[in-house]
């Protein structure tokens, strides 16, 4: 395959607000080994680019320094030591970065095929969250066919994807959003929805399970929720921690929910852990949950598209929380 010798990519000039991004030429990325060059069709957007937009979330050591974490598109080159991809093939993939432009390079153990008759926008919305949920909801929550999980942010491209999936594996969903449209959406998911704006959300979820309280708690707030959500637990369940949006610190936060109901307290990042960790998120991602997109038995929410040079717009409607899942970045074919 012939490769251009300059790509367009999105550059933030200085960090702050989505006016700083900006289309900028650039030299393609080189796969190293056991990467590959990926020609991008389609680019998730997720909360992190804006963090990083910000100056405040940088990427890890060796992490292109470029927005975006999940692409959509055909490989267009493969570096050394690299098995069961070939050039041309469409996969989907996690990156350490680079997401924001025209090729990508990813380790090739965070590729994934296309899901049948998926678009390159379905696919691209994939990873981030398919990834997150999968290994915090099912891994670190041990989210169990049966059980009820309460869902923070159920609007979210997180959330949405955590009320498909818990349902997929047969479990119940409580979602929380922050209007009554949006808590429709949750309801149209599948999920029964609590409005935190106009309802408590604690007393709500002990009455939608009639004083039992949820097995898990998918939470992306943090600060403040943190106490609460130990009420809404109920014994041996299981409180996971994504995201901090609300802070870190809860002055409120008291230990003693935790040992009378034997609760487990957990969370974790996605983006610093290893290739050789994230390879096996995908394998069984592959395994468990590729089946069931295959099947049409669950897909990613997409609320907006955007081309690429739109970024500031995308980053703009994400920021103002009006969507309903996940908002992709298109380039051409």
């Amino acid at each position: 395959m012939t490769l251009p010798a300059t790509m367009q990519r999105i550059g933030v000039k200085t960090p702050g607000a989505p006016e700083a991004m900006a289309l900028e030429n650039a030299p393609l990325p080189v796969p190293a080994a056991g990467q590959v060059l990926i020609r991008v069709e389609a680019a998730g957007v997720n909360r992190p680019d804006i963090q990083q937009r910000r100056g405040l979330y940088p990427p890890p050591p060796g992490a292109s320094p470029i927005l975006g974490l999940e692409v959509a598109g055909t490989v267009a080159a493969l570096g050394p030591e690299v098995a069961g991809l070939r050039e041309g093939d469409p996969v989907c993939a996690l990156v350490n970065g680079g997401g924001y432009a025209a090729y990508a390079v990813a380790p090739s153990v965070q590729c994934l095929p296309w899901p049948d008759n998926f678009s390159a926008i379905q696919a691209a919305a994939l990873p981030e969250t398919f990834f997150t949920v999968w290994a915090n909801l099912f891994g670190h929550g041990r989210l169990q066919a049966g059980e009820t999980v309460l869902v923070h942010g159920g609007t979210s491209g997180i959330g949405t994807t955590a009320i498909a999936l818990a349902q997929a594996f047969g479990a119940h969903v409580i979602a929380t959003a922050g209007s009554d449209e949006k808590c429709a959406a949750c309801e149209k998911l599948g999920a029964r929805a609590i409005n935190y704006h106009t309802q408590d959300f604690v007393a709500e979820t002990l009455r939608l399970t009639e004083g039992r309280g949820v097995d898990v708690v998918l939470d992306m707030v943090a600060g403040p929720y943190l106490s609460r959500n130990l009420h809404c637990l109920a014994r041996d369940g299981r409180l996971v921690v994504i995201a901090v949006q609300g802070g870190t610190q809860d002055p409120e936060f008291n230990i003693l929910p935790v040992m009378l109901k034997r609760l487990t307290i957990t969370g974790s990042t996605l983006r610093p852990r290893t290739t050789a960790e994230k390879g096996a998120i995908a394998a069984a991602l592959h395994e468990k949950v590729w089946p069931l997109l295959n099947a049409g038995k669950c897909a990613p929410i997409i609320h907006a598209t955007f081309p690429l040079g739109q970024a500031p717009a995308a980053h703009t409607l994400l920021e103002s929380g009006a969507h309903v899942g996940k908002i992709v970045l298109t380039l051409p074919p």
